[in-house]
């Protein structure tokens, strides 16, 4: 809609209406393809020769819609742009009573005829547009941001998630008496402590305002935040616990040799949180441990 000489690519992959979540219509087909379909109609009536494409790509998701030429001459825009107006007005009218559920009302007719026959019309309020600006296609539309906010604890500063790492490292280690690992050189690695478990909003409920405020700001906050540092914190069901790295399992020896490499060149790259901060020490022995255990040990 943005000009006549436009061209489009999509790859559908949410089910989405212009106003919310897509409703689906019909039982015999899947939902990918009545969705995929509709899609297609939506270029149709924006006056676009649909030609449809399997990408080659590692998603289910891989069907492509491309719109290259108009099927009408440039002399016709302004009527196609009223008929693309009724199509955007009649899913919104569809989408408000579908959420109302009203009973006896026949929704094919109402929409899908707008679509296959041309000559199809709503009533005059429902084809007004708002032309305060000359540009709206559908008044209170909200389109995203240019530029999208990462939200995902990633942008945070590397201060502020080693200090939250810390406190909450510090919290699960001290619900339980301290136990020494002076019988780890002798070989009895059951005295390392691994703390506790608590849930996420106990784990809450011990810092302070400033941080969770912080953290609310993020899209999943504490819980992101502590999935992100996966060689500290191990988070399941709800429940955070300290790793133990003795648990892990080793790598499979049926691994693909590119995911082996590139584990391989992984190893020791970061330094080792439990060698630095945890009162006994990591509970692996240099050689085994996946992280670095002193500067010296860093690749």
């Amino acid at each position: 809609r943005s000009s006549y000489s436009c061209c489009y690519f999509v790859l559908p992959c949410c089910f989405f209406d212009f106003h919310g979540k897509y409703s689906r219509r019909q039982s015999k087909k899947t939902q990918y393809r009545e969705y995929l379909d509709f899609v297609a109609q939506v270029g149709f009536v924006c006056g676009f020769h649909v030609e449809e494409d399997c990408l080659r790509i590692p998603s289910t998701k891989r069907v492509s819609l491309i719109g290259r030429n108009r099927t009408y001459p440039p002399t016709e825009y302004d009527l196609v742009d009223k008929q693309i107006t009724q199509f955007i007005n009649s899913r919104q009218t569809c989408a408000v009573i579908m959420c109302d559920r009203r009973v006896g009302f026949h929704h094919k007719n109402h929409c899908d005829g707008v679509c296959g026959e041309a000559g199809s019309e709503l009533p005059e309020d429902e084809t007004e547009t708002d032309e305060t600006d000359g540009t709206t296609w559908m008044p209170g539309f909200q389109p995203r941001e240019k530029v999208e906010q990462i939200r995902n604890c990633a942008s945070l500063p590397r201060e502020f998630v080693d200090d939250v790492v810390l406190n909450v490292a510090n919290l699960l280690l001290n619900t339980t008496p301290e136990k020494s690992c002076s019988n780890m050189q002798a070989g009895n690695t059951n005295t390392w402590n691994q703390g506790e478990s608590l849930s996420l909003k106990e784990v809450a409920e011990h810092l302070n305002k400033e941080t969770l405020k912080r953290l609310k700001s993020e899209y999943g906050g504490l819980q992101t935040l502590l999935k992100n540092n996966h060689q500290v914190f191990e988070v399941l069901n709800g429940k955070v616990h300290i790793r133990d790295w003795r648990k892990e399992k080793p790598s499979s020896k049926t691994k693909p040799e590119v995911k082996r490499r590139l584990s391989a060149e992984a190893f020791k790259t970061r330094l080792c949180w439990f060698f630095i901060h945890h009162p006994d020490g990591c509970s692996l022995p240099s050689e085994s441990c996946p992280y670095a255990h002193g500067t010296e040990d860093l690749r």
